[in-house]
Order: C-alpha cells, then structure tokens, then sequence
C-alpha cells in the first residue's frame, strides 16, 4: 500500500510538470512570431539606350573644340535619354590614338583625347570598336584606343589585344542582371589581322558567332549584339542580313544593334527556335557631318537622311516568371548643321549638334514623319 501510494504520489508530480510544461508551451508558443513567408525575387528593370555611328569628320571635331563644354555639347538635347538610361551603347567609328596615330584625314578617322571623357560624362557605358575604320591608325592605334577607354571604365566590344579577347563577350552587370555585349563586323577598311596573338578586330563569321552566342547565353540574362554590316545609304536591309539576325536570334540573342549605312532601317521582332528577339538593322548616324549641305527650304526631306538617326529605347526585365526583352522604341534624332554659306569669303563657326526630333518643330515635326515611315515597323512591333 504505501509502495501504490508514492507511485501515485509520484506520478501526480509528473502529471503536474507535464501540464505546466505543455501551458508554458502553449503560452510561448501564443507569443512567438511565426516565420515569415517565402518571398518571391524582386522584378529589375534597366533600361537600354542605343545610338549609331561617333563619326569624327574633321568639322565634327572642329565644332567640339569651339564650344566650351567640348564633344558633350554637341549632344546636349539628347542628354536627357542618356541620363534615364541604365546602360548607353554607341559604335565608335573612330580610332583615339592622338599618341600612336596621324592627324586624321578624309575617309581615315582619328579623334583627340578629350573624346572618352565626353563619352563617360554623357553616361556611355559601352561602345562598339568592330567597324570598317577600326583600323585607321593601325594595330598601335587599336592598342592605344583601348588603353584610353579601359582607363574610364568604358566597355569596348569587338577589339582587343588578341584574337580571343577581341571577339569574347564584355558582361556589364547592372541592377543584378547580366548583359553580355557581343560586336562585330562585316568589312574593314584595312584588315591587319594578321597574328592572332596581336591587336584584332572581331569579323562576322555566323557559325563562330553562333557558337559564342550559345556559350554566353549561359553566363548571363541577357544578350545583346552589335553587326557592323550593310550597304551604305541602302533603306533596305539585304536578304542575307535577314537571314544572319533570325539566326543569331534562335541561337539566343535577346537585342541585335545595326550600324554602317548611315541611314536608318527597319526596326522588327523576329520569331526563330522558339525565341523573340529584337533587331534595329541600322541605327543611322549619331554625329557627323555628313549632307552638311542639305538646305530643307529648297531640297527635299529625302536628300538629308544621312542627318538622320536614332535612339532605339529598350526595356530589359527579370522577374520570378523569367527575364524578356519587354519594350522597346526609337526617339528619332536629327544632326543641325550650319555649313555654309560663307560671309564676307570668312568660315562660320561651325557648329553641329544632334537633337531629339521632337513633332510640331517645323522641319523636324517633318523628319520625325518620315523617320516613322521609314522604321514603320517600329509602330506595330515594339510592343509585346
């Protein structure tokens, strides 16, 4: 009896515990936070804004050096775009070898100094190197052109010490995504690719590119691509551009940037392999000075369209269903040029400058309708 008593008494104790052990329990349990919900990834924009060709005629630089805010002011209304812009792409169809190279000359292009620090104060980020006047100064001046943009932190795609660095792709990390920059072209005016172990300037071969398209697709989210390629002054691209941008798409191209005609071309979306992606087949000019005699009072729009460009637009999304390339547009652009006529058998001061072809400004609300009509495709396709 007393053994059954204790045993009783004792299990009693372990019964009280046990019910203060499961109310404190409870108790904390009312007062702990639950964890918190899975969160999904965060959506990231950036926005792309692509220019066509830096051309450095000499009344292009000319114009730069007479003006105290330098190359940039030659840009001024265009800065705007720049500065709501993650990323800024322009091809620089110049060599910048003031050291290594010559006085530049017609037709053979060579920029002062100065040029990359306008290019980085305007918010250039990368710049494409792979054109037919990559050469102009020669291998020294490929070497010293990268040297000068490497020392700004500017991105130059399509050229490089050798070979394999000159056609490997440049990935600009921004906001959290990855843009892998790829560059390339069709012609050169002087081909001194010579050893692959020296300077060298990246041309189209499609089944390499391919194959680099297919391997950087992996590295990163988006992929863009500049061709260097055409013919000038042709409205129209060729079928064979066709048929390397659909291609180059379905290899994994997200954005394909065009430039060399001096004119504009079509923007589109093409569809191949299951994938969308975007091509601008030509971008036009940037700066130039190029039909610098075009009078809009006695010619027609159509004899100045070498003063004509563009700023292709685009909206570069990842987000928890994926990553696409969601918008993209054009701002037209328009290069005023004040050539001629002399006074008194004196030169003007020269001045050139690119604005936004803004509509209802006289003969620019008249270039912004037939730059339209030239890029109509931009209208019915630039939206998903």
């Amino acid at each position: 009896m007393p053994d059954l008593h204790y045993v009783d008494r004792v299990d009693f104790g372990r019964r009280r515990r046990t019910i203060l052990a499961i109310g404190m329990l409870c108790l904390l349990g009312c007062n702990a936070k639950k964890p918190p919900a899975p969160q999904s990834p965060p959506t990231t924009q950036v926005t792309l804004v692509a220019v066509g060709d830096l051309l450095m005629h000499q009344d292009v630089k000319r114009a730069a050096r007479e003006r105290l805010d330098g190359f940039q002011g030659l840009w001024n209304d265009v800065q705007p775009l720049f500065d709501e812009a993650d990323v800024v792409f322009g091809n620089l169809e110049t060599a910048i070898a003031p050291t290594t190279g010559q006085p530049g000359r017609p037709f053979v292009f060579n920029a002062p100094g100065d040029l990359p620090f306008s290019l980085k104060a305007s918010g250039f980020t990368v710049l494409s190197t792979a054109n037919n006047h990559a050469f102009d100064q020669g291998s020294k001046g490929v070497l010293e052109t990268l040297q000068r943009l490497n020392a700004l932190g500017l991105t130059a795609v399509g050229s490089g010490p050798n070979r394999a660095q000159a056609e490997a792709s440049r990935i600009v990390e921004c906001k959290g995504l990855r843009i892998a920059f790829l560059a390339y072209t069709d012609l050169l005016n002087s081909n001194l690719n010579r050893d692959p172990n020296g300077p060298w300037i990246a041309c189209l071969d499609l089944d390499s590119a391919l194959a680099t398209v297919r391997s950087v697709r992996a590295q990163a989210d988006f992929v863009v691509v500049s061709l260097h390629w055409g013919n000038e002054y042709e409205h129209e691209p060729r079928p064979r551009q066709r048929e390397v941008a659909t291609r180059l798409i379905g290899a994994g191209v997200d954005l394909l940037l065009g430039h060399h005609p001096h004119v504009l071309q079509p923007l589109e979306w093409l569809e191949s392999e299951g994938r969308r992606g975007a091509v601008i087949f030509s971008l036009g000019n940037f700066i130039s000075n190029q039909d610098r005699i075009y009078d809009p009072s006695r010619m027609p729009i159509s004899a100045g369209d070498n003063r004509d460009g563009a700023a292709l637009v685009a909206t570069l999304r990842k987000g928890p269903e994926g990553t696409a390339l969601e918008t993209v547009r054009i701002e037209p652009l328009w290069t005023e040029n004040n050539w001629g006529p002399f006074v008194s058998g004196k030169a003007l001061k020269r001045e050139i400058r690119v604005v936004r072809a803004h509509a209802g400004e006289g003969v620019l609300a008249l270039r912004r309708s037939r730059i339209e009509q030239v890029v109509s495709p931009t209208i019915l396709k630039t939206q998903f």
